[in-house]
């Protein structure tokens, strides 16, 4: 009996660590399918999660967001917030926005989790149906 609760614990806890989302991310180049950056995803005090630029793997055509149009223009890519304010729904997390430094746009972001890889979804805010969907590593 002990071996069953042990066991039915250990997948339960499994489970709840799979559909998380913070830690170090690799990003990759959608032209040229080579690794770009370091994103770390971090859950803040307000319940929601962010992610930022920790580490450049190539070098940015410009070393700050200069087509940003918020509080990120001309702030430098390495250090750079680009997830904001997503919410865990199920085992998705959505509700929040990510930019997209090379262009400065904002869009709309969703994020779920399959094993070491994030499928990482940014649309247009008023039609989320439209959109690109990038695969991020885990970063061990």
């Amino acid at each position: 009996m002990k071996k069953i609760v042990f066991s039915f614990v250990a997948l339960m806890f499994a489970t709840l660590s799979y559909a998380q989302i913070e830690g170090k991310w690799k990003t990759i180049d959608d032209e040229t399918g080579k690794p770009k950056s370091i994103v770390e995803i971090t859950k803040k005090s307000d319940g929601k999660y962010y992610g930022r630029i920790i580490q450049l793997l190539i070098k940015p055509e410009h070393n700050t967001c200069v087509d940003c149009t918020d509080d990120r223009k001309n702030k430098p890519i390495l250090g750079l917030e680009i997830i904001r304010g997503l919410k865990k729904s199920g085992s998705e997390f959505s509700g929040g926005t990510i930019v997209n430094p090379k262009g400065g746009k904002e869009y709309g972001c969703k994020i779920t989790r399959s094993g070491d890889k994030l499928n990482v979804k940014g649309s247009l805010k008023s039609f989320s149906f439209i959109g690109k969907t990038q695969t991020w590593e885990l970063v061990k």
